[in-house]
């Protein structure tokens, strides 16, 4: 094991650093037993040395230094009906289905949007760097587009961003801004800097109004490039890399995994004819799957 473990550490910081997902999914692979320190099967609050083999599901776990692993982020734009998990024992399509392939690293979620929900998720192979961005202490704001049905009382925005009781504590919007339109319909932009579940829609439901759509559209600095097709992923450059490493002071990475060389406009436009490709046949699959549990 590498050197990059001076002292003893949390196992589930180490196994998140090595790229196995998040501390809390690692936490729960913990605790169902799956991890061994020196063949010993491992409990949650253990730790580890430098020194000691970590096997997860019975294979070492390799732990590279922190140097040597380049920190990579993806911006990927998830359609509606995608889950955020990586398997579904039902076969439905999940957010990680057409992620690029990691060489002994996992893709690691940086939270999560609920099946009806698309736009802007972010993926990053430095689990360190995920637990970070998802915890509320650093306040990163994320900004959502949000159709409602019908009119909104100017007092019902007042009460959205004073606060609301939710089963799960108080909650509240940073800032509501009506959008342009007409109709029964109407859109307004949201902001907030945690990412409880379903904390929007349950938010606007407190107030007796129904969501119709839900797109993340920011988060931090970062906006959803409107170029990016739905189903379709994109490396950040290092310097947004390094903004979100700095946002959650983290150091700077030096290196990147991106061509110097920009994609031509022909390559690019191949790329995204292949993402909608490959989007319309898994959201195919996924009506069948769903026509098969009917019956």
């Amino acid at each position: 094991m590498s050197e990059s473990i001076v002292n003893d550490e949390k196992l589930q910081k180490v196994l998140a650093r090595a790229g196995k997902g998040s501390r809390r999914e690692m936490e729960k692979v913990i605790d169902a037993g799956r991890v061994s320190i020196d063949g010993k099967v491992s409990r949650l609050g253990d730790r580890v040395g430098p020194h000691q083999q970590i096997r997860l599901d019975g294979h070492v776990v390799k732990i590279e230094a922190e140097e040597n692993r380049i920190c990579r982020v993806l911006m990927y734009n998830k359609p509606e009906g995608e889950l955020c998990t990586r398997k579904d024992p039902e076969g439905r399509p999940t957010v990680f289905d057409r992620l690029p392939r990691l060489d002994g690293e996992r893709w690691i979620a940086v939270g999560r949007l609920d099946v009806n929900t698309s736009g802007l998720l972010l993926f990053t192979n430095d689990g360190e760097l995920a637990n970070r961005l998802m915890r509320p202490s650093y306040e990163i704001e994320r900004e959502y587009a949000v159709r409602v049905f019908g009119e909104v009382e100017a007092t019902t925005l007042k009460t959205l961003t004073t606060g609301v009781e939710l089963e799960d504590g108080m909650a509240k919007f940073l800032k509501i801004t009506p959008r342009p339109g007409e109709g029964i319909n109407r859109w307004y932009n949201v902001l907030l800097t945690e990412g409880r579940n379903r904390e929007v829609r349950r938010l606007w439901q407190s107030q007796g109004v129904d969501v119709s759509r839900l797109i993340r559209v920011r988060y931090g600095d970062l906006k959803l490039n409107p170029k990016l097709p739905q189903g379709g992923w994109e490396e950040l450059a290092l310097a947004n890399v390094n903004y979100f490493r700095s946002s959650v002071q983290l150091p700077n990475e030096t290196e990147t995994k991106l061509s110097v060389m920009p994609e031509k406009r022909s390559e690019k436009r191949a790329k995204n004819q292949r993402i909608r490709k490959a989007v319309k046949k898994h959201q195919i699959r996924a009506k069948q799957v769903q026509k098969k549990r009917k019956k």
